[in-house]
């Protein structure tokens, strides 16, 4: 925190680590709240915990109800400390046996969860987001599907810049995550798509902002890969309902500096004569 602080951030994302730990420790709920206070920052963004189990898409009838639980608990503790935006993971086919549990099946378990947690989420004036990802149950098209299933305001999307990358330039590759992903949810091949953010945009409300160059997910630092940022920021500027974006760099394990993180985020933003405040 003293550190984001330092190099001029002023607000910063309640991840789904801090929530998860938060559920074990509740008391560590002040506790950031204090410190965040203390270095002049709040939270302004979160993510639910995610994972097999923890998705939208679970299939087993015996574990669900412990993973609503789980979001409504994320969406309460996000709210008690300020935040009115939460990601929630709809999930990765590929991670269950697809004969078992086809497309269709997952597609109604996601419209399952979601009918038992968006009344929470107006009740706490808290906006679930599902994002892009680079599998069968979250292209574009299929969370366009999704919205129109739930027209209330307490649903919107997260647009992922570094996932939108693989389903577009991820076609460049003999192997990449994509080509993966799909195969290993049953399909032969990849629907690959170069207008995500266009399709998303009216229903955009925060981001997951990193780069990579389409083969894997690497969650690196804009310019180290080949996301096209002046369209990006260029066209959510024109979004709507957009509330904020998130910088989803992993600095430890791709060896990136905070300052560098930062530093790379104003000059794109300034670039693109972005309103921000920091």
């Amino acid at each position: 925190m003293h550190e984001f602080a330092r190099l001029g951030a002023k607000h910063l994302v309640l991840t789904d680590t801090l929530i998860s730990t938060i559920m074990r420790f509740p008391n560590l709920q002040k506790v950031l709240t204090d410190e965040m206070s203390a270095e002049g920052l709040t939270f302004v963004d979160a993510h639910s915990p995610f994972g097999t189990e923890n998705d939208l898409l679970n299939p087993y009838e015996e574990s669900r109800p412990r993973m609503l639980a789980r979001h409504r608990l994320a969406m309460q503790i996000a709210a008690d400390m300020g935040v009115d935006t939460i990601c929630i993971h709809i999930g990765n086919p590929n991670w269950f046996d697809v004969n078992q549990f086809p497309l269709n099946k997952s597609m109604e378990n996601i419209r399952r969860s979601l009918d038992a947690l968006l009344p929470i989420a107006e009740e706490l004036k808290i906006t679930i987001c599902i994002e892009n990802i680079w599998y069968p149950t979250s292209t574009a098209d299929q969370l366009l599907q999704i919205k129109e299933l739930f027209p209330t305001g307490a649903l919107g999307f997260t647009y992922d810049a570094g996932h939108a990358n693989l389903m577009d330039k991820g076609r460049d590759y003999d192997e990449c995550a994509a080509r993966k992903g799909w195969k290993a949810s049953g399909f032969d091949d990849v629907p690959w798509e170069d207008h995500a953010l266009e399709k998303m945009l009216p229903h955009v409300v925060n981001c997951h902002l990193h780069d990579n160059y389409g083969q894997w997910d690497e969650h690196r630092c804009p310019g180290h890969g080949n996301v096209d940022w002046p369209h990006v920021l260029g066209l959510l500027k024109q979004a709507p309902r957009l509330k904020n974006l998130q910088s989803e760099v992993i600095p430890c394990a791709r060896h990136e500096a905070l300052c560098d993180i930062t530093a790379a985020f104003r000059e794109r933003l300034a670039a693109a004569d972005f309103p921000t405040d920091a």
